[in-house]
């Protein structure tokens, strides 16, 4: 079976929608390997133990990092911000897509405040959304 990419990590604090969107996800032969995580603090220790890993790291990376906004303590615009603060080296590696039910204006102002790159996506997600991303 031929996957477009090898590793998708989603994360959201809300476990059905991470369930349903790893369904879409499979469905659409999206990626090989999807890694789960329910918070912005367990996905970045996950990336930091990766980047520990050394050599192995390039074939452990997710290519694609599916972040949800509205998540507590650390959300997916903090998630971003410490992404790239802390992971400078893997950035070419793993492309980040907010996925997210938020319909608030001003939040997809702060992603593009980021960076504008980001794709802002609007649960549910799809496979027509999925084919637009390379």
């Amino acid at each position: 079976m031929s996957f477009k990419h090898k590793i998708a990590m989603l994360i959201d604090d809300n476990d059905l929608d991470n369930m349903i969107n790893q369904k879409i996800l499979e469905a659409n032969h999206f990626a090989e390997i999807i890694y789960v995580n329910s918070s912005s603090m367990s996905a970045l220790e996950f990336l930091k133990n990766l980047g520990a890993s050394g050599e192995l790291t390039a074939h452990l990376l997710p290519d694609y990092i599916f972040v949800d906004l509205n998540m507590p303590i650390v959300d997916g615009v903090q998630f971003i911000d410490l992404f790239y603060k802390q992971h400078k080296s893997i950035l070419q590696k793993c492309k980040l897509v907010v996925l997210t039910s938020s319909i608030n204006p001003n939040d997809k102002v702060r992603v593009s405040n980021l960076d504008p790159k980001i794709p802002f996506i609007n649960k549910p997600l799809t496979g027509e959304v999925l084919d637009t991303l390379n």
